[in-house]
């Protein structure tokens, strides 16, 4: 592994350690998106935002819980807007919220990024 890389590891598991270590989402469009397309984005992401020294917070709801049909079942009628309001949740424990290509045309992003600046989050886009 490269000195940098090591490096990197090293500064992440000793933060970690005694609890500062900075906090990052992600806001990433996914309607009309394939699995894969989403996947590689996500990855790419995590990738930057790790390097930087960030810990992922998850804003991917992917158990049982959000499955459509359990949702629907527990009586869940704005299925986005359920997501958005954990998504929001999570954003609380961030310190920054990274900003995937096309956010400016995901209802759900767009409203992300609008919570984020007014709550004086770090702002990353992808670039």
């Amino acid at each position: 592994m490269p000195l940098v890389s090591r490096l990197v590891v090293f500064l992440y598991t000793f933060l970690r350690k005694r609890g500062k270590l900075m906090k990052a989402m992600l806001s990433q469009p996914m309607a009309g998106k394939t699995d894969e397309e989403i996947i590689q984005t996500r990855e790419r992401a995590i990738r930057i935002l790790k390097e930087k020294g960030y810990e992922i917070v998850n804003t991917l709801f992917t158990d049982e819980w959000y499955d459509q049909e359990n949702m629907k079942n527990r009586g869940v009628v704005q299925i986005p807007l359920c997501f958005l309001a954990k998504s929001l949740e999570n954003m609380s424990l961030c310190h920054a919220a990274y900003f995937c290509k096309g956010w400016e045309k995901a209802r759900g992003c767009r409203l992300e990024h609008e919570a984020a600046v007014a709550y004086g989050l770090d702002i990353i886009y992808e670039e």
